[in-house]
């Protein structure tokens, strides 16, 4: 386990996806900017490692370890950043089984996360598994739609947090999927489960309104889109008021760049997703009036995206 500890030394190299603002845009008006990088991760799935070199899929790809790396380096190059994770964090490999997702939240908490939001899987050591382990994470769980009043988690996640980067302010609201028929009733006790759009229209008008946030970030893992007429991202992102970007997990969807839709307004909202396994990192960074401390629109786009692909 020790070993583990130092995975941060170990080398990446990410491949970057397609942009869709580019710095000359940005900067022709001659606008004072404040710039905004957020990370993202979801679907780890206590990837630790690297897949084995021999993997039929992805030999010696993903894992923990090159993240840390790849954002290790970012860091460096950037003022603002916010890391963040959408979810299903445990479950995978012999690390979950093993120590029960204390490793996974020491590394992240190393990796110094902002703030994350529970998956299914998170519940697969129960309520109680979940809660013992809670205290090696020194980043909030925002869940929004989870009532956790009657359970071991009670007081101990929040349904949003507020972070605050060179005169911005950043909410970031949680909200998870339907727990009933996905994970068994004595995995999460008596959770009780809150409409997820309801949840987040209300924290996000509270953060953009009365606590006056530039920027609202929904940390979703309903998943980005489905067949049938389950909730997904899309559809929250097309019934949402005051959110701005809805990261995503559940799906294990492989964007390779930020989508933008409409929401209940008429106004705009992006999502993104990063795939599974610790294979793919998200980026996107936004870029303010540095005077009103407002997201500018340029050419339809405020954001330059890129993910960071089978690292």
């Amino acid at each position: 386990m020790q070993n583990r500890r130092s995975f941060i030394k170990q080398a990446a190299v990410g491949s970057l996806g397609i942009s869709t603002l580019s710095s000359f845009d940005l900067l022709k008006n001659n606008n004072p900017l404040t710039k905004l990088t957020i990370l993202h991760t979801n679907d780890m799935h206590s990837r630790v490692d690297p897949f084995p070199t021999n993997h039929r899929k992805y030999p010696g790809l993903g894992g923990m370890s090159k993240i840390a790396t790849l954002v290790n380096q970012i860091r460096k190059e950037e003022e603002n950043v916010l890391l963040l994770d959408a979810g299903d964090i445990f479950q995978g490999t012999p690390y979950f089984n093993l120590y029960g997702g204390e490793l996974e939240l020491k590394l992240m908490s190393q990796m110094r996360y902002d703030a994350g939001t529970m998956g299914n899987h998170d519940f697969d050591n129960g309520i109680d598994g979940f809660n013992n382990v809670l205290p090696n994470a020194n980043f909030p769980f925002l869940c929004a739609n989870y009532d956790f009043s009657n359970t071991v988690l009670d007081g101990k996640t929040t349904p949003y947090t507020i972070i605050e980067k060179d005169g911005l302010k950043i909410g970031i609201i949680g909200i998870g999927i339907k727990l009933k028929g996905l994970v068994d009733k004595r995995q999460y006790k008596e959770t009780i489960y809150l409409d997820p759009i309801e949840q987040a229209n209300h924290y996000a008008a509270i953060l953009k309104s009365t606590k006056k946030c530039n920027l609202v970030v929904c940390l979703s893992h309903l998943g980005f889109e489905y067949s049938d007429n389950k909730l997904s991202d899309k559809e929250l992102a097309k019934k949402s008021k005051n959110i701005d970007l809805i990261i995503g997990g559940h799906t294990h969807t492989f964007l390779t760049q930020a989508e933008s839709h409409l929401n209940a307004e008429n106004k705009k909202v992006l999502i993104n997703q990063a795939g599974w396994a610790a294979l793919n990192l998200g980026r996107i960074d936004f870029y303010f009036d540095k005077k009103k401390a407002q997201k500018i629109d340029l050419e339809a786009n405020s954001f330059f995206s890129k993910n960071y692909a089978k690292i």
